[in-house]
This record gives structure tokens, sequence and C-alpha cells, in this order.
């Protein structure tokens, strides 16, 4: 069984990233300049950001962080978006989500410029990955195909399960994976909630990815001997044992799970980091793009 460390390969990124930066700045050239909007005080949302912040000052990116209250309204917010999309300064930007229930996501999403969505969620560019034209793809499903590729985890053929049927994950996945790509060329099936027959189907997965955000769900009597699994979801579990008064637990029971796999992905440690290292690649394209554009 080998670890598909996330920590590691995104340290990897950022250092590979760095070093294209610092020779940016040796020509005197622009640095890439990423953005990111947060409405309200979501603790989880806050500690994401500031991890992306500080892999910006990392890499050598420069980096604004807009901070709104939690009543700030839609017109707002959109007014701010429109700005950022008009800013040359700006090569991308992400607005965290979840916002304020008062807020239409999807017009927010909607409004983001596609040039500068390094989170890879407007339908522009969601429409341009299925076509498998170049563009920004979303950040975790990226990470988790550069994670696969890095650790030359086999997909050509495999019959992959992905769980979890969401925008950001387990869409995208199930059409990367079965794109003539590294790290594609997969089967894929698409479960979800409404599924019958699930357990049938992770039995026969070569490669399941779970992105369903429900506690240690996948279990070792649902998988068989060499399967690589992919554990996207993270959740605070109450633990008195612990210093926190909590531990961190993912969509995998690990415990059942890893001695039956030969890939398998930590929590905390494999998917996360990666999200972040792959925003920042997302950003570096966007300013690649940017100036292209200004020749």
């Amino acid at each position: 069984m080998e670890i598909l460390d996330g920590k590691k390969i995104s340290s990897d990124i950022k250092d590979e990233i760095a070093v294209e930066v610092a020779q940016l700045k040796a020509k005197g050239e622009k640095v890439p300049h990423l953005a990111a909007v947060i409405v309200g005080n979501d603790g989880a949302s806050k500690t994401y950001v500031g991890a992306k912040v500080k892999a910006c000052n990392f890499v050598g990116f420069e980096s604004t962080l807009i901070e709104f209250p939690e009543d700030t309204t839609e017109a707002e917010l959109l007014a701010k978006i429109e700005e950022l999309n008009t800013n040359d300064v700006i090569d991308g930007y992400i607005v965290q989500l979840p916002l304020p229930k008062h807020i239409d996501e999807h017009k927010v999403l909607l409004a983001v410029d596609a040039t500068k969505d390094v989170d890879g969620f407007h339908p522009v560019n969601v429409g341009r990955m299925a076509l498998e034209l170049p563009t920004f793809l979303p950040a975790t499903p990226y990470g988790i195909m550069e994670l696969l590729e890095r650790y030359n985890v086999p997909t050509l053929g495999k019959n992959v399960v992905v769980i979890g049927r969401s925008h950001i994950v387990g869409r995208p996945m199930s059409i990367l994976m079965s794109q003539r790509r590294a790290a594609g060329d997969a089967t894929v099936t698409v479960a979800h909630s409404k599924t019958e027959n699930l357990k049938e189907l992770t039995l026969n997965a070569d490669i399941i990815v779970v992105a369903l955000g429900v506690a240690e769900f996948l279990k070792g009597d649902m998988i068989k001997e060499g399967v690589t699994i992919i554990d996207v979801g993270i959740t605070r579990i109450e633990d008195a044992s612990k210093k926190r008064g909590f531990r961190l637990a993912g969509d995998v029971d690990y415990e059942s799970v890893a001695p039956k796999s030969s890939f398998i992905t930590p929590v905390p440690g494999g998917v996360g980091p990666m999200t972040i290292a792959m925003l920042l690649k997302n950003t570096l394209l966007a300013r690649s793009r940017h100036m292209e554009n200004e020749k």
C-alpha cells in the first residue's frame, strides 16, 4: 500500500511555481496576482482563504484579500466582482463558497469573468473542459489528476467509481478520468444518493473517488484487494481524547480500507493540499494568457 502524499506533491508543485515566478521577476516581468473574496465569518472558509494567501506569498505571487461582512448585499458583491473583472492588475480571483443564504451563488458564479475564473467553476470553463479544450480545470479534480499522474497510478481501461455528483468534484472527475489524457482513458461510473447497487459497483472498481461529505462512509467490505482510493471528504468528529476536542475524518473508513488498497490518499494531507497548489497553477496560466492577449 502506497500513500498518495498530497502534502509532498503540493510542496513540489509550489517549489516549481516559485522557480517560474523568480524567473519572471528577474526579467522584470509582471508576476501573477490572485485575489480572494470572502463574505461572512465562516471559520473553515477563513482558514482556507488564509492558506491560499500564505501559498501566494510562498511562491512569490501578489495577492489581495477582500473581506465582506455577513450582511453584505448581493448587489454589493456583484459590484465588487465587476470591479475585479475590469482590473488589469488582477490575473485571477476566487469567490469563497459557501456564501450567505441571501446571496445567489449561481448568479455570482456567472458574473465572474471566465478568463479570471481560476476556480474553474464558470460554465464556459466547464464546457471547455468537457470538450477537452485548454481551460482552467476545477482545482480539486485537477489536483487529484495530478496526484494520479505523478504517482503513476494505472488508469488506462480501469473501472472507476466516483461517489458523489457535485459540480465541484464528482462531475468534473468523471469527465476528466474518461478523457484521453494522462491519468485518463478510464471507464467511469458516477454513483450518488439514489444509487441502489453501490456496494456491487465499488466491489468491482479499480479506482474509487469518494466525494460525499459523509464521514467514514466507504468501508473495507465495500472494496476489493488492490484498489486505488481517493478520499475527498473531510469532517470534524468530536473526540474527547484529542487536545482540540475533535479529529478529522475523511469519507473513507481508513482503518478498514487502507490495508486492502494499492494506493490511498490520507485525510488530512491528501487531496486538500493539492487543491491550493492547482489554484496557483491556474493563476499562473491566467497570467500567461493575459500577457499573450496584450501583445
